[in-house]
């Protein structure tokens, strides 16, 4: 789903620094937030996660078949909010990053499929969470082989079309 951002999450980016520009080349979709949120379960941390209805079921469904398989998942990230996303930026410049250093691996706020309640980001024991080094994992090669058939597919494949970097953790479906 696609919006246009409003004056309030212009004056967001702004604050951020973020360029007027951005999200036109390479052109990023702009995500609204889910309107109806479910607990999902506990993140990697143990504090509870949000999705939509119809992903919250996907997920534990796939959860529960790979669990079946002796394959563990782990939801590191579900539904962030706008702000929540700004936050993280605000962070990383807090800390000494440049915007531009930042919008390399995390999208804008608005931009991000979390707000919309049906991405994932998805770990599994042994592997560090949020690096590409999941991608060596059994958990990635079960979610390659399985994911879709619960409406999932990974959005950051190697050289996507959006310039996002490579995230084989972060998997989204589409609801339609």
């Amino acid at each position: 789903m696609t919006f246009l951002l409003n004056p309030q999450h212009k004056t967001l980016l702004r604050e951020l620094g973020i360029p007027k520009n951005y999200g036109s080349e390479p052109l990023l979709p702009v995500y609204a937030e889910a309107g109806e949120l479910v607990e999902a379960g506990p993140n990697i941390v143990g504090r509870m996660q949000s999705l939509t209805p119809a992903t919250a079921a996907a997920w534990l469904g796939m959860l529960e078949e790979a669990r079946q398989e002796q394959i563990e998942l782990v939801m590191v990230s579900g539904f962030r909010s706008m702000e929540y996303q700004a936050s993280l930026i605000k962070k990383k410049l807090d800390a000494g990053q440049t915007i531009k250093e930042i919008l390399q691996v995390n999208v804008a706020p608005g931009f991000s499929q979390h707000h919309t309640g049906n991405a994932i980001d998805i770990a599994t024991p042994g592997y560090k969470p949020l690096l590409e080094e999941f991608a060596e994992s059994p958990a990635f090669a079960w979610l390659t082989e399985h994911a879709g058939r619960f409406g999932f597919t990974m959005s950051y494949p190697r050289d996507n079309p959006e310039g996002v970097a490579y995230e084989p953790w972060h998997w989204y479906r589409a609801e339609v």
